[in-house]
């Protein structure tokens, strides 16, 4: 019986002692009672502890026992609370300013005395990095976003109503919160661990990937990347010459003495930080910062206001650790959408220079655990967070309630669009898309479905079916694929078709809706095309983190294809250019491929994302198509192989440069329609990776090597050059470059159709163009003007506007 109660009494202390409780409070000001906005609040002896939000509010979740609770902020005197929780409580802080006087600095002669300071941050910068060698913590994220207008969520992506001048008020639209766990060692392995997540009823759990770890911006590295572009920190080994400063004035914290010192760049035209530092006197480390980005940073302009606000803390050894990271950014772009986002991120629990194996790390940079989707009501309210304020509690009531109205038809209609979301995994072809026109076809009535992410986001399934007046054909296009594995990263892809399809199709960068346009307007048509019909079955399969294989089967039969029509709205003398003869045949062919890709991915709980990180990145990938007369009775015998290397390379400051490598061999006679064309362009308009003085399929071979290389400057080169009134309006310089020796095997050219020899142009030696382009950080265009060095007889010279919207 005793070693019944004994038992029984142990596990009731378990039980009470697991058991969480809520310590809530408020920070506030004692002469005033206004709230102390991200006071710092921790429990003494522990590395654990939260941030009050906007309101001064906190919430810690402890379990039972005796805590002494420490409440701080720049500028007040501390104070501790001790604390006996045996159930949820309430305490309040009431912090009395303090004034200081700080140790005497010593500075050289006519020197601005906060230079002596910036240099001491930056040598205690360098011992605080030398004695940090690797660190774990918990982090909690929320994200919250803000619009005039509530929106709405369709799969991963959320999307929002444009329309005339915005001159609403902001209110909270979106929130996402998660709970992770990160992981650091020197000198660059990095992991995050989402553990649980939550968001409002329209944002997509997959969007919430935004973890303290991987977001932060470290103030004590050199460089702090903001949208793609590095910022010196205020202590970076060079702020000296970058940065001016001034004391404002002297404060103190924890017992410590501290210097608040405005920072911002010397050049009003260099990007960078504009604010608050704060450098504690005892070990000059950076305690808190409280910086805006300058409008030199601020990408077309378009942010009324990017704020960014950290504060650090001493863990073991004096090593400075951030305790929380709070962005706020509001916008207004070109006053069509007033926008605003906030993130508010706390840190604890952290272990210092503890040991974290190499092979922990991997090539998972953020993963999303099975069940982190799954945590309830109960979890949350036991996991350490950041309390909502009264703001954030009424959105997530509204936001939920409006999405609980069932969305009709109509609520998702445009005219202007090309798709139309029926539902949240069904979407039908919009109004842009309902009609076409070409001259082999005549005008068109298209109507396509897509099934997206359906069966636990594993199946995307999509019809096209189409028919042509003049041409009296009906065509259709289906093609459905499975994705296996937790990942995902298994597929099989199956595509059924007879129907009509460009020739040279995966070299042309222009759209339907595009060519249809020329063609009634202009009656130009820059494509010819071919019938096709047959199937083809595609296995694809993640062998290993960095290597894809696949495995495939294509059946296809190719037939020409007459114009039918001379259709224009204009230019009714003009005649359509005759339409391109192909190689009639049945093409029965095993294809294979591989892609290596050594880019780290984030997991986001269903699939893998890679991302560069805006780094060094190349991928290589490689395709096969055997056809065979004899095992696969193909009408034709030969092999093509294709590689293609693709890379990012960061070149200097915001400054990069994009590559694309093609390599194509065949063996054996390759119709004409499968051979590879250069990718071309229209007259007045141009595409990235593109020979920008080449028309469309007017250069074509089946043995090809071809160089596309487009270096984005952005501002640099008119920063280096201080060019300001370029600056001021936010002009781009780009320049690309393409170089190709490209010729048609004697096999090939033996089966060409009648007449095709007089098409094709070869390049036994190689061909160059170069060129340069000038944009605007707001627009989605940029004029390119391109110059061929060799090959001259026409388009010499060419201009041309680069714009996705063609």
């Amino acid at each position: 019986m005793k070693q019944k109660l004994f038992i029984i009494f142990f596990l009731l202390s378990s039980i009470l002692s697991a058991q969480q409780y809520v310590l809530k409070g408020k920070v506030s000001d004692r002469p005033t009672s206004s709230p102390l906005s991200y006071s710092n609040v921790r429990i003494a002896g522990t590395t654990l502890g939260t941030a009050a939000n906007y309101e001064g509010n906190f919430e810690l979740r402890l379990s039972r026992g005796n805590y002494k609770i420490i409440a701080s902020v720049i500028g007040y005197r501390s104070d501790t609370i001790s604390v006996t929780l045996v159930s949820n409580k309430t305490i309040n802080f009431s912090l009395e300013p303090v004034q200081v006087n700080l140790q005497e600095i010593t500075v050289f002669p006519g020197e601005n005395p906060a230079l002596e300071i910036i240099r001491r941050a930056i040598n205690s910068k360098h011992d605080r990095n030398n004695k940090l060698n690797t660190y774990e913590f918990h982090a909690y994220t929320k994200g919250l976003v803000k619009t005039t207008k509530d929106f709405s969520s369709r799969n991963n992506s959320a999307s929002l109503s444009l329309g005339t001048q915005d001159t609403g008020k902001l209110k909270i639209t979106g929130i996402i919160e998660n709970e992770s766990k990160g992981y650091f060692k020197k000198p660059n392995k990095y992991k995050d661990e989402i553990l649980a997540r939550k968001q409002s009823a329209n944002t997509p759990s997959s969007i919430n990937i935004l973890t303290g770890g991987r977001i932060i911006q470290n103030f004590y590295t050199d460089d702090i990347q903001f949208f793609n572009r590095p910022l010196p920190s205020p202590i970076s080994d060079d702020a000296i010459d970058y940065y001016d400063y001034l004391i404002e004035d002297t404060l103190a914290m924890d017992n410590k003495n501290v210097f608040q010192i405005h920072v911002e760049p010397i050049k009003k035209t260099d990007p960078g930080f504009v604010g608050k530092i704060f450098i504690s006197d005892d070990q000059f480390s950076l305690v808190k910062i409280d910086v805006n980005l300058n409008d030199a940073a601020n990408p077309g302009r378009i942010f009324d206001r990017v704020n960014i606000f950290q504060q650090y803390t001493p863990y073991e050894n004096n090593i400075y650790m951030p305790v929380d990271y709070r962005i706020f950014a509001e916008g207004n772009f070109l006053g069509l959408v007033k926008f605003g986002f906030e993130l508010n991120t706390i840190f604890f629990d952290y272990l210092i220079n503890n040991n974290i194996d190499d092979d922990f790390f991997g090539m998972a940079i953020v993963k999303v655990l099975s069940d982190a989707d799954k945590k309830d009501s109960t979890y949350w309210k036991s996991t350490q967070t950041i309390s909502n304020t009264n703001e954030e509690l009424e959105a997530y009531k509204r936001i939920d309630s409006l999405e609980t109205i069932p969305r009709t038809f109509w609520d998702n209609f445009s005219f202007l669009s090309a798709s139309i979301n029926v539902s949240d995994n069904l979407s039908i072809t919009g109004p842009l898309g309902l009609y076409s026109f070409n001259p082999i076809e005549g005008h068109t009535l298209n109507f396509g479905a897509s099934i997206s992410q359906e069966a636990d986001k594993r199946l995307n399934s999509r019809i096209d079916l189409s028919y042509g007046f003049d041409d009296q054909r009906f065509k259709t296009d289906f093609s459905s694929t499975y994705f296996m594995g937790e990942y995902r990263t298994n597929s099989i892809t199956v595509n059924a078709f007879t129907k009509l399809t460009e020739l040279f199709g995966e070299s042309i960068r222009y759209n339907k809706l595009t060519s249809t346009l020329s063609n009634l307007f202009g009656k130009y048509d820059f494509k010819d095309y071919y019938y096709t019909k047959g199937f083809s079955v595609k296995l694809w399969s993640e062998v290993f983190p960095v290597l894809r294989l696949s495995l495939g089967l294509l059946n296809r039969t190719d037939n020409n294809a007459y114009n039918n029509s001379d259709f224009s709205i204009f230019n009714k003398d003009k005649k359509y250019n005759i339409n391109k003869t192909i190689y009639e045949t049945r093409i029965n062919a095993f294809t294979a491929g591989f892609q290596l890709d050594f880019r780290k991915y984030i997991e986001d709980g269903y699939f893998r994302r890679r991302t560069s990180q805006g780094k060094f990145t190349t991928i290589l990938t490689g395709e096969m198509i055997l056809s065979n007369t004899g095992t696969l009775n193909s009408g034709l015998d030969f092999q093509s192989y294709k590689l293609t290397l693709s890379g990012f390379v960061p070149t200097f400051k915001s400054a990069n440069m994009n590559f694309v490598l093609n390599g194509i061999y065949s063996d054996g006679p390759v119709p004409f329609q499968m051979m590879y064309a250069l990718p071309g362009n229209i007259e007045s308009a141009s595409q990235s990776y593109t020979m920008r003085t080449l028309r469309v399929g007017e250069v074509f071979g089946d043995r090809v090597l071809a160089l596309s290389i487009e270096n984005n400057f952005n501002d640099e080169i008119f920063r280096m050059l201080n060019l300001s009134f370029l600056l001021d309006l936010q002009i781009s310089l780009s320049m690309h470059f393409n170089a190709v020796l490209l010729e048609v095997s004697p096999k090939s050219r033996s089966i060409f159709p009648t007449g095709a020899g007089s098409l094709f142009n070869e390049f036994k030696s190689p061909f160059y163009e170069i060129g340069f382009g000038i944009g605007q950080a707001l627009f989605p265009f940029r004029l390119e003007f391109t110059w061929k060095l060799n090959y001259l007889g026409t388009n010499n010279f060419v201009f041309g506007i680069n714009t996705p919207l063609l």
